[in-house]
């Protein structure tokens, strides 16, 4: 089971990879964004389908999710391309509480 939680966490950074890269995309119209972005939209859904062949769906996705999603405003908020401020900050903390609540009671 460890290695579904690893894998899955290794999928939620790339779902955060996928994310950037497509914004970098520009419509698709750079090529090594969108080459970057279709790798690892596809290792990211493997390895999203391969945990969730040892874990509960609900929970394998929203963790998935859960990641991805702070991740890509982490960084996006790094790269002063969002605003930040101590709302979203305290938001995404809450979500990470939220992740880690599920994995607890899993």
């Amino acid at each position: 089971m460890l290695v579904h939680w690893s894998v899955l966490v290794a999928s939620g950074l790339l779902e955060a990879v996928w994310a950037l890269a497509l914004a970098r995309a520009k419509g698709f119209t750079r090529l090594g964004p969108t080459i970057v972005f279709l790798v690892a939209l596809v290792v990211s859904m493997a390895g999203l389908a391969f945990a969730m062949t040892g874990l509960p769906t609900g929970t394998a996705y929203a963790v998935w999710v859960g990641i991805g999603a702070v991740v890509t405003v982490g960084v996006s908020m790094l790269r002063r391309e969002e605003d930040v401020s101590v709302a979203r900050v305290l938001l995404l903390v809450l979500l990470v509480g939220c992740v880690v609540g599920l994995k607890a009671v899993s």
